[in-house]
């Protein structure tokens, strides 16, 4: 049996009780809104075994999952304020401090993970870096990556056309309504809670999503189709407080800059064997899985993408697009 996460950090003696800390470790609580069990616990689980095989004793890792100090904003919060330390974080940060420089969030501008991370490296991406540094109080490390958004559907879904009058669940983000408008789906926002609720009394045709929506939802009793569009690539965020990484000296910041290194590419390993494991699963489960040409759906949304990104900041949309653009 899998050891859970607190068991697995309290054998190691990483999570130890606090009055029994040594007074030269270093307390570091690393949170994240998703709940034990996935490539998110996984990556945490990696970073404090790495730092207690290259600096025995020295540093006291406290995972905070399932927004057990709050939900992203909170903890962002927190992290500027100094009283908490580390985050594995979405996407609420480049919102919040540099919404002009966040082409990530926008549907089918990126198709790969190297273009979201030649998008970081960008000027634009380095200057949301920088925003988020001035405004938040934020120290960025770099993207874990997650498993791509993709669509189920009642239906065979296969171009644009095939969306005339479809219901598409979606959450209330506005730029994601435009765009999927724009393509000609007909939107229709619905809390995640009751996603399942609305399939099966026919309030929506279907909903986009990364796999393990569809899977940890039985989905497949509701829904026919897994359309692979790979429409958002949405990743997690490794971030600290800069005003309590200032604090360390500068052999604990390379231990712990590798550290997370170390830690952020376990946990998009094992994003990407859980994602394998989940489309497996649906398929076993009847549900067909089509791989449309997406350039179509692309070439429907490009119009509300450039409406987009025209109004964020300048070199925004060269970066974005690049030769497209």
């Amino acid at each position: 049996m899998r050891k859970s996460l607190i068991t697995t950090l309290a054998s190691l003696g990483i999570l130890a009780a606090a009055p029994f800390a040594l007074a030269d470790t270093i307390e570091i609580q690393v949170n994240n809104t998703m709940s034990e069990g996935g490539s998110e616990s996984a990556a945490v689980e990696r970073f404090a075994e790495y730092l207690e095989e290259e600096a025995p004793g020295r540093f006291e890792v406290r995972p905070f999952l399932a927004g057990s100090l709050g939900g992203e904003n909170a903890v962002l919060e927190l992290l500027k304020l100094g009283e908490t330390q580390l985050s594995i974080t979405g996407g609420n940060w480049r919102q919040q401090y540099a919404p002009d420089y966040d082409a990530i969030t926008v549907p089918f501008v990126f198709s790969t993970w190297d273009e979201v991370d030649a998008y970081m490296e960008s000027p634009s991406g380095q200057t949301l870096i920088e925003l988020a540094e001035d405004r938040g109080g934020l120290k960025y490390f770099g993207t874990q990556h997650r498993g791509p958004r993709h669509m189920t559907a009642n239906q065979e879904i296969q171009s644009p056309e095939d969306l005339d009058g479809f219901r598409l669940r979606l959450p209330a983000l506005p730029v994601w309504l435009e765009v999927w408008e724009e393509i000609g789906a007909q939107v229709v926002n619905v809390p995640a809670p009751e996603i399942y609720l609305a399939m099966q009394t026919g309030q929506v045709d279907g909903h986009e999503n990364s796999l393990s929506s569809p899977y940890t939802r039985r989905l497949w009793e509701v829904q026919s189709h897994i359309i692979m569009t790979s429409h958002v690539m949405f990743p997690w965020n490794w971030v600290a407080s800069k005003s309590w990484w200032e604090g360390l000296n500068e052999d604990d910041q390379a231990v712990l800059t590798e550290a997370i290194h170390v830690a952020r590419q376990h946990g998009t390993e094992r994003e990407r064997e859980l994602d394998e494991f989940y489309l497996e699963e649906l398929q076993k489960e009847g549900m067909t899985i089509i791989e449309p040409d997406v350039e179509p759906f692309r070439d429907a949304a490009r119009p509300a993408i450039e409406r987009i990104l025209s109004e964020m900041a300048d070199g925004v949309m060269d970066d974005a697009l690049g030769d497209e653009g």
